[in-house]
């Protein structure tokens, strides 16, 4: 089983950058894909980002495409996501997530998520 962490987030103002981190716990972090995905209060839960088990597969949402760069050291068990040119719509809960298959679907663990504010 893994446990998960976000942090990194907080209030930026459009146009500025944020990096979220996910920290996992147990030695079997790297051999799970790792996602993040977000969420606005009322709306479904949306994919962002995955990366597969040793960082070198990656796939991004259109809407964060060229803008997102999701990362990963498995050596120290973290998962980031790097994200410029902020806009007020990637204002959301941030959730990182860990499983067995490389497919936003795929996903078996989740942490509780961190919240991003984007100021216009």
């Amino acid at each position: 089983q893994v446990q998960l962490v976000e942090s990194g987030g907080g209030l930026v103002q459009a146009g500025g950058s944020l990096r979220l981190s996910c920290a996992a716990s147990g030695r079997t972090f790297s051999t799970y894909a790792m996602g993040w995905f977000r969420q606005v209060p009322g709306k479904e839960r949306e994919f962002v980002a995955l990366i597969g088990r040793i960082g070198y597969s990656t796939y991004y949402a259109d809407s964060v495409k060229g803008r997102f760069t999701i990362s990963r050291d498995n050596a120290k068990n973290t998962g980031y996501l790097q994200m410029n040119s902020l806009k007020p719509e990637d204002t959301a809960v941030y959730y990182c997530a860990a499983g067995q298959s490389f497919t936003p679907r795929g996903m078996d663990y989740w942490g509780e998520g961190t919240l991003v504010t984007v100021s216009s």
